[in-house]
Parts: C-alpha cells; structure tokens; sequence
C-alpha cells in the first residue's frame, strides 16, 4: 500500500476510534441508568463487551497502520 492510502485508512480508523469512545461512554451512562431503576443490566452489559471488543480491534488496525507508515519513513 502506498503512503497516501496508509494515511487515509489511519484517519478513517483514528475516526472509528473517537465514535467508539462515545459509543463506549454513552453505555457506561446506559448502564448506570438501568442499575439506578433496578432493571436488567446483562444486555446493556453484553453490548457493552461487543462495544470494547470492537474498540480493540480498531486499536490495533491503528497500530498496524502507523507501523506500516513508520516503515516508510
């Protein structure tokens, strides 16, 4: 992959990155929600584990992506 395509996929998944962040945030708020009513927490909760996982995963692709760039310099 050329520079200009390893940049672009570094911004688009730094992007994914930031909306995970909220994401991530927004069902820690969820969460303490439901427990403050006293409903049931497990699918908030095994959402939230997706949410983390998949926050991960785009982690490491940025990783590999600013490795492969470093290379090029």
């Amino acid at each position: 992959m050329d520079r200009e395509t390893l940049e672009k996929n570094l911004t688009q998944v730094e992007a994914h990155i930031a909306k995970g962040h909220e994401r991530i945030a927004l069902q820690h708020e969820i969460i303490a929600e439901l427990e403050r009513e006293g409903d049931d927490t497990v699918p908030a909760r095994e959402l939230l584990a997706t949410f983390e996982k998949t926050q991960a995963m785009h982690v490491a692709n940025r990783d590999r992506i600013a490795g492969k760039l470093a290379t090029l310099d």
